[in-house]
């Protein structure tokens, strides 16, 4: 699927805006392997181009948050005090919010475009690594070595850097890949609101919103694009729990 995304403006068939002759055709017909949309746009064109858009908001919002929660997470579990209190009170806070309620707010301050988009999704994920960073760091911290450095006479800044950063940071990844999952799911359900990519370009969540008019004439309009995003969900959870059970053994 990464490859597909990545070969899209090649492999593809057709331009993904490009009309043909007759506003929908049925699967095989006249050279559309998927047929049309309701725009006589070729379909597997368009879900190939989609897919770009869905794994560029879920894998970057991710990056994003697992940098900026990490960081977060791995100061407040190694000073401790009242900084670490204070950074989990605000943690608590975000993570009343629903994911897509944060998102939407967001979104709403920003505007609907594709970065935003990313930012939104990775904003609301934030304070998942913030709090599991700041648990393994707080785990981290009362260990012998880190004992060791402080009574040596190291600062925080090294202590989070080159003590505790290097045995938390696997943890951190194999959560990182599960959570991808969890930010394609959002950022599908936010593109289907209307918050993502503008049309005409393609974007899964919104091709599912546009089938949707034409769910009883061609319902593989909205089916096709839900089974390529339920599949990438389901593959990078599969990789997630994977990677989980190695780190276990």
């Amino acid at each position: 699927m990464v490859f597909a995304a990545l070969t899209a403006p090649i492999i593809a068939p057709y331009d993904p805006l490009e009309t043909a002759g007759a506003p929908l055709m049925a699967l095989f017909s006249d050279g559309h392997l998927l047929g049309t949309d309701g725009f006589g746009r070729d379909q597997l064109t368009r879900l190939l181009h989609g897919m770009g858009p869905m794994m560029f908001v879920s894998v970057g919002a991710v990056a994003v948050a697992l940098v900026v929660g990490g960081l977060i997470g791995l100061f407040s579990g190694v000073t401790g005090g009242a900084v670490d209190w204070f950074i989990m009170r605000a943690v608590d806070v975000m993570m009343s919010f629903p994911l897509i309620l944060a998102s939407i707010l967001v979104l709403v301050a920003l505007g609907s475009s594709l970065v935003n988009l990313m930012l939104a999704v990775a904003i609301s994920q934030i304070p998942i690594f913030t709090r599991l960073a700041r648990a393994l760091a707080a785990g981290e911290a009362v260990r012998d070595y880190v004992m060791a450095a402080r009574a040596t006479g190291f600062g925080w800044l090294h202590i989070m850097a080159r003590e505790v950063a290097p045995n938390i940071i696997r943890q951190l990844f194999v959560q990182a890949t599960s959570v991808v999952a969890v930010a394609a799911l959002t950022a599908a359900a936010l593109s289907y609101l209307g918050m993502g990519t503008r049309p005409p370009q393609p974007d899964l969540g919104y091709m599912v919103k546009e089938g949707q008019e034409l769910i009883f004439i061609a319902p593989e309009q909205t089916i096709l694009p839900g089974l390529i995003i339920a599949i990438f969900v389901l593959a990078i959870s599969f990789c997630g729990d994977q990677l989980n059970e190695m780190g276990q053994d």
